[in-house]
Parts: structure tokens; C-alpha cells; sequence
């Protein structure tokens, strides 16, 4: 395998085209919602083999895509067999969540100021496809002797990455040995949190708003619930994670509808709860109690029913024996790339890396990107990412995965 610097040097080289695949990723819209992927799987499987690189297209089937909210999702894997060796995936997500409003410059356009390029998706996570792309171009390059490297593009991660990872090893379409999934450039991230999202659906009787007493309201019961539910919550902050970066668990209830009319007792209301999991906690147990807690404060509501649906159990990312390798190798190699410490960390979101570790694959995050979330606007307006990390992430991970697959099993 060629040395540091003629890896170095061929990743110069091949900078203009690296960022030219990210503007086209960002250029191509993969908006989830509305979930109708497959038209950017197609993009960006032309844009793959334009580099010479092989790409299978893996479509999810029409129903399997409606019952979990979402159009279209083609998944792809990219295989490269250099010898005989351990398998090692790279995974990103070509999924991205809507604009939404505040934008200083167009969303699609991928536009450059000042050393970063802004763009809907452009750090969460297309940068990472495009990191990852030439990982595998510059370790053909390199001469990489041992093993096997697979780069996995999956669509669903902003709808719980049942239809990406999960799908893709359900269906034994890659058995990895290690998986690197979607992170940023000045961390490597061991563990993170697991989710839990509850639909709490109220039924009472609807009644004329002159005669209210006629009706049971259901938004009366539901505000009863939720002020039970948010005095329950700080009790939280009693409870720590010990991973760095991670925290207290948390709830939030993001999302209320109901009603008929300014002028009707609303005989219907549905919210929708966001519990984050610590690593520590045991997602069976938190969704046993919270679901046990919120059916007794709403069995003290005379007239109003209750209804508990689970839309979500996403299990924390904890480490497995093994990811400390790749942690331990992608800081080293980090660190004289960026000329800094490059620390392990925890975060209290949850990604498509859990489903990885869930097949009892060394899985750490590890990718293109700023310091944080808040840095590169993840999620917001004027999402973006600093192209010198680009750059030096590719780097990192060209000389990390060399050496873990060099070395073998």
C-alpha cells in the first residue's frame, strides 16, 4: 500500500471532482418527508459509476416503502475486493430533511462562501457519500492488498433506517465484519442515544361550545396528561449518562392535532411524544412505564379514553468488543491529519448506525463534518460544511481503513 503522503497526494489531486459529486448530491432534492427517494439513488448511482466505481441497486418494495411512510427508497451498495480479508462498511444516508424557512441562499444550490458549501443535506449527511466515495478511490489507488471495503447509500434514515441498514442485512445483502457510519470529522462517536415516539390518542364526545357540559374534551384530557407527563419529566435530570456528550433522557411532545371546529368540543386529540434513551436504559422497560404512567393519569379522567401506539423504538448505539479498534485508529490517524486530539464521544441523537451494532457489528461514526451539530446548521437554515474538512476527513478515513483491513481480522 502506498505511503501517507502518495495517498495525500492522489486526495489533492482529486479534490475539484470530490466537490463537484457533493454540489451534484446536494443539487438532486431527497426531501423525507415526502419520502420519494429513489429518483436521487438514481442520481447518485450515475454519479458513482461516472468514478468507476460498481454499484448494485437495491429498490424496497412499494408496500414495504407506504407502510413506513414513505414513497420510493432504492438503497445502494458499492463492493470493493481487494483480497482476501475482513469486511468493513462505510454507510451514509442520502435522505435529508425539508428546507423549511430562514435561508439565506437556495436550499439546491450548493452554493460556496468562504470555504463552505451551503446546502440542504450538504453536512447530514451527502458530505459523507462523497467522503466515502473517495475513500474507496484513493484505497484502489493505494493498492490496498487485504479485505473488503462496501460503501452503503440507504434512504431512510430521517424516517428510523428500517428500509436502509436494517433492510439491507435482513435481506443478507452484506454481512461486515466493521461498520463506520455517517459522523464528523473531529470526533469519533462510540455511543448514542435510542428513541422512543408515542401516539397518545384522546377520545371524548363532541358537544356544542355553548353547552360544553354536553361533551367530554378530549384537548381537556390531553392537557391534563401532558402537564402530568412534563412534571414527570424533570425528574430526568436525576438520571446521567456516563458517556460523554450524551446527557439526561428527555421528552418532548412535538406534534398535537384534533378538533372540528373553533365552535365544537373536540371529541378528538392525538399527540405525539419523543422520549430519548441513554445508553444505560433499557428501551422495553422505558416504554413499559411511560406507556403504564400516562394510562393511569389518563384512568383519572372521567369520560375520556386513552389510546397508546408505539410509532418508534429505536435502540441506543452502544459500543461492541471491536469498535475500539476503529476508534482507536480513526483518533490516531485524526489527529495528525487535524492536527489535534481527536476525542470519543457520545450524542444524544440517534442514527442509522444502531442497526449495525444491533447485528452485533463494531459500528463507531465517523465522517465529514464541523465540531457540531449547531455548527453546521444541521437540521436549519443554511446547513453547511467547511470543505477543508472534507478534504481531511477523506484522509483520515482512507489511512484508518487501510490500516484496520491491512492489518486483518
Amino acid at each position: 500500500m502506498k505511503s501517507a503522503a502518495e495517498i495525500t497526494a492522489f486526495l489533492d489531486a482529486q479534490r475539484e471532482r470530490q466537490e463537484a459529486l457533493l454540489a451534484e448530491l446536494v443539487r438532486t432534492p431527497s426531501d423525507n418527508p415526502p419520502g420519494d427517494c429513489a429518483p436521487h439513488a438514481a442520481r447518485t448511482q450515475s454519479l458513482l459509476e461516472a468514478l468507476g466505481l460498481a454499484v448494485a441497486a437495491h429498490p424496497v418494495p412499494e408496500a414495504e416503502c407506504q407502510a413506513a411512510g414513505m414513497r420510493s427508497v432504492t438503497n445502494l451498495i458499492v463492493r470493493e475486493r481487494f483480497g482476501p480479508g475482513s469486511t468493513l462498511v462505510l454507510n451514509a444516508h442520502g435522505d435529508a430533511v425539508p428546507p423549511g424557512e430562514g435561508w439565506s441562499a437556495d436550499p439546491y444550490g450548493a452554493e460556496v462562501r468562504e470555504g463552505w458549501m451551503l446546502g440542504r443535506g450538504v453536512a447530514v449527511s451527502k458530505s459523507d457519500i462523497a467522503a466515502y466515495a473517495f475513500t474507496l478511490l484513493a484505497l484502489r489507488d493505494a493498492g490496498l492488498a487485504r479485505g473488503t471495503v462496501e460503501l452503503h447509500v440507504t434512504y431512510d434514515e430521517e424516517a428510523g433506517g428500517r428500509l436502509g441498514p436494517q433492510w439491507l442485512l435482513t435481506h443478507g445483502l452484506t454481512q461486515p465484519d466493521y461498520a463506520i457510519c455517517a459522523g464528523f470529522s473531529y470526533a469519533v462517536v462510540t455511543a448514542h442515544n435510542g428513541c422512543l415516539h408515542l401516539e397518545l390518542s384522546f377520545h371524548g364526545v363532541s358537544a356544542h361550545a355553548a353547552e360544553p357540559e354536553q361533551g367530554r374534551d378530549a384537548l381537556e384530557a390531553a392537557t391534563m396528561v401532558l402537564a402530568s407527563l412534563y412534571a414527570h419529566r424533570r425528574g430526568y435530570t436525576r438520571i446521567r449518562s456516563a458517556t460523554p456528550g450524551i446527557g439526561s433522557p428527555t421528552l418532548v411532545a412535538g406534534l398535537i392535532s384534533g378538533g372540528t371546529n373553533t365552535n365544537v368540543v373536540p371529541d378528538r386529540v392525538t399527540v405525539r411524544l419523543d422520549r430519548r434513551i441513554i445508553p444505560e436504559e433499557q428501551p422495553e422497560r422505558v416504554q413499559r412505564e411511560l406507556t403504564e404512567f400516562i394510562q393511569r393519569t389518563a384512568a383519572l379522567i372521567p369520560g375520556v379514553s386513552c389510546e397508546v401506539r408505539c410509532i418508534l423504538s429505536a435502540a441506543p448505539l452502544k459500543p461492541l468488543i471491536g469498535a475500539e479498534r476503529l476508534a482507536t485508529v480513526l483518533q490516531r490517524h485524526g489527529g495528525v491529519v487535524l492536527g489535534e486530539s481527536i476525542p470519543t464521544r457520545g450524542l444524544p441523537l440517534y442514527t442509522d448506525a444502531r442497526h449495525y451494532a444491533a447485528a452485533g457489528i463494531p459500528t463507531v461514526l465517523y465522517g465529514a463534518g464541523p465540531r457540531s451539530l449547531a455548527e453546521a446548521n444541521a437540521h436549519r437554515a443554511d446547513e453547511r460544511l467547511k470543505l477543508d474538512d472534507l478534504a481531511r476527513a477523506t484522509r483520515v478515513l482512507t489511512l484508518a481503513v487501510g490500516e484496520v483491513l491491512g492489518q486483518g481480522a
